[in-house]
C-alpha cells in the first residue's frame, strides 16, 4: 500500500487503497475523498503552484458539505474548477445539498458520437472537401448564431422536450433518441424557473458549437480493445465516426450565474455557512434547491436539443459529400458530463435515492438505463482526448455502479490553463504541425486553437489506462482524429 503526502495546512497522507485508487480522510471531512488515477496522475496534484487553486483542497471542501454518501470522488482527469474540481462526483441524500459549483456553468456539456458505414479509405480522398463543408455548415465560435430561429414560446417547449422537440420538427432521426442519455429529454424541467435573460441568450444558439474546448471531430477507429462490446456497439477498425462536444451555450451559463445569486440569498435565509463561497448552494428540498434542479433539467434539455441539431447538420454534410443515406449515419451514444441528477444507488446494501453531481464526469451505467442493444456491456462512454492525439470509447462496469455511482472520466483533463496555453502555443504552429500528421484543423479563432493545444492537456493514454486498470471504466475503442472544427 503506497503512501504519499501533501501540504494541507500541515502534512496530510493520501493512500493507494488498491491499484489506481487513492484516498484521504482527516479532521473536518464528513466522508473520505477518493481519486482514481495512477501515481503519475496523483503526484502533480500534491504540489500545486497556487495553494488555494488545488483540486485536492477542493475535494476536501466538498467533503465538508451536509448529506454526502460514501465518498467524494475524482476521476483521473481531475483538475481545479469553480469550487468543485472538474472530474468530480458527489452524491447527496435527499436531506443534503445542491450547488451550482457541482454542475458548472456549461450545464449538460456532453459528447455525442455518430457512427457511419464509411471506412478510412473512403474518406481520405474527400477529406479537404468534407472539412470545408463541415466548417461552413456547422456554426461555431463565440457568439455565433445558428440557422434555427425560435420564438420565446418555442424555447419554453425546447426546455421541456429537449432533443425530442428537434426531431419532431424534422431535424434528425427518431432512432437518434434511443441512444441519448435520458432519451434526450430529462423530466421535471420547468421553464418558469429559467430567467428571460437566459432564454434570450439561447434563442439563436440551438445548433451551434460555441467556443472554448468545444469541437466537432471526424475520427477513425484506430484500435478495438473489447471485441464483444465493439460488436454490440457496431464499431470496427478503420470505421469513420464523428464526435460532437458542446453544451447549453449562453442559456446554461446564464442559469448558473442567476442561481449563484439566488443560492447566496438562500444561504443567508437559512443561516447556513460553508468552507468555500464557491460551493454556495441550498438544501435539495428547499424552494431554491428545487427551482435550481428544475432549471438544470431545463438547461440540460436545451443542450440535448443543441447537439441533436448539430448531429443533423453533420449528417446532412456526410450525405451530400458521400452520397449515402441519412440512416447510414447513426447515433452511437450521447452522454453528458455537467449534471445534477436524482438516481437510485445501493448504499450499505440498501437502495437509496441520491442527487448525484457530476462535473466533468460522465454517467457510466452498466445494468440500468441502457439501450437494449447494449445490454450486457453497458452504454458507450465517448471520451474526448486532444485534437492531436486520440479519443476513446469506454464503457462502465458493475464495479463503477457500486463504487462511483456509475460514473467515469469525460476527457483527458487540462494540465495547463487557457492563459498559459495562449502564452506557450501559437495557432499557426499547431495547425501546421497537425497538418503534417494528416489532421486538418479549422477554427474560427486563433486564440481558441492555442487554448486547446494538445500540450495543454494530460496524456489521454495515461488517464484512460488509469480508470481501465482500476476496473471502473473499460477500453472499447481508440479513435484518432482526421478533421477538427473549432470555435
Amino acid at each position: 500500500m503506497k503512501e504519499l503526502y501533501f501540504d494541507f495546512d500541515g502534512k496530510r497522507k493520501i493512500v493507494e487503497v488498491e491499484k489506481n485508487v487513492w484516498e484521504f480522510f482527516f479532521e473536518g471531512m464528513n466522508v473520505p475523498a477518493r481519486i482514481y488515477g495512477s501515481e503519475n496522475i496523483i503526484k502533480p496534484l500534491l504540489n500545486p503552484k497556487q495553494k488555494e487553486w488545488s483540486a485536492l483542497r477542493q475535494l476536501y471542501n466538498v467533503s465538508t458539505l451536509p448529506g454526502l454518501e460514501k465518498y467524494v470522488l475524482a476521476m483521473a482527469d481531475i483538475h481545479p474548477g469553480y469550487g468543485f474540481p472538474i472530474g468530480g462526483v458527489a452524491a447527496f441524500n435527499m436531506d443534503g445539498w445542491i450547488m451550482v459549483g457541482g454542475v458548472g456553468f456549461d450545464i449538460n456539456c456532453g459528447v455525442r458520437t455518430l457512427k457511419t458505414n464509411l471506412k478510412l479509405e473512403d474518406v481520405i480522398p474527400y477529406k479537404e472537401v468534407l472539412a470545408q463543408k463541415l466548417f461552413e455548415n456547422v456554426p461555431a465560435g463565440l457568439g455565433r448564431k445558428g440557422f434555427l430561429k425560435v420564438s420565446m414560446k418555442e424555447m419554453d417547449e425546447i426546455l421541456v422536450e429537449g432533443a425530442q422537440w428537434i426531431v419532431n420538427k424534422g431535424f434528425g432521426l427518431k432512432s437518434d433518441l434511443k441512444f441519448i442519455e435520458e432519451n434526450g429529454k430529462i423530466l421535471g424541467a420547468n421553464p418558469n424557473v429559467v430567467s428571460q435573460k437566459a432564454k434570450q441568450r439561447g434563442l439563436n444558439q440551438i445548433g451551434t458549437l460555441g467556443s472554448g474546448n468545444h469541437y466537432l471531430e471526424v475520427q477513425y477507429v484506430d484500435k478495438i480493445f473489447d471485441s464483444v462490446a465493439a460488436e454490440k456497439y457496431g464499431l470496427f477498425e478503420g470505421q469513420i465516426v464523428v464526435s460532437i462536444h458542446c453544451g447549453s451555450r449562453g442559456l446554461g451559463h446564464q442559469v448558473g450565474s442567476d442561481y449563484l445569486k439566488i443560492m447566496s440569498e438562500a444561504m443567508r435565509k437559512y443561516n447556513m455557512s460553508i468552507i468555500d463561497k464557491e460551493l454556495v448552494g441550498a438544501p435539495i428540498k428547499s424552494k431554491e434547491g428545487q427551482d435550481y434542479l428544475a432549471a438544470v433539467r431545463a438547461a440540460s434539455n436545451a443542450a440535448f436539443a443543441n447537439r441533436q441539431m448539430i448531429a443533423h447538420l453533420t449528417r446532412k454534410v456526410f450525405v451530400d459529400v458521400f452520397n449515402i443515406k441519412d440512416e447510414d449515419v447513426k447515433t452511437l451514444y450521447e452522454v453528458a458530463h455537467n449534471t445534477a441528477k436524482i438516481e437510485k444507488h445501493i448504499i450499505d446494501g440498501e437502495e437509496k435515492e441520491l442527487l448525484v453531481h457530476r462535473k466533468g464526469s460522465t454517467r457510466a451505467f452498466f445494468d440500468v438505463d441502457v439501450p437494449e442493444e447494449y445490454e450486457g456491456v453497458g452504454h458507450p462512454m465517448p471520451v474526448g482526448g486532444t485534437m492531436g492525439t486520440a479519443s476513446y470509447i469506454l464503457r462502465g462496469t458493475k464495479k463503477a455502479m457500486f463504487e462511483t455511482f456509475g460514473s467515469g472520466i469525460h476527457g483527458a483533463g487540462r494540465e495547463k490553463s487557457r492563459v498559459q496555453s495562449k502564452k506557450e502555443y501559437k495557432a499557426e504552429s499547431i495547425v501546421k504541425n497537425l497538418s503534417s500528421k494528416g489532421i486538418i484543423v479549422k477554427g474560427h479563432s486563433k486564440s481558441g486553437i492555442a487554448e486547446e493545444a494538445p500540450g495543454a492537456y494530460k496524456d489521454v493514454e495515461e488517464v484512460v489506462n488509469a480508470v481501465h486498470d482500476s476496473g471502473i471504466n473499460v477500453k472499447v475503442a481508440r479513435l484518432k482524429p482526421l478533421i477538427v472544427i473549432k470555435g
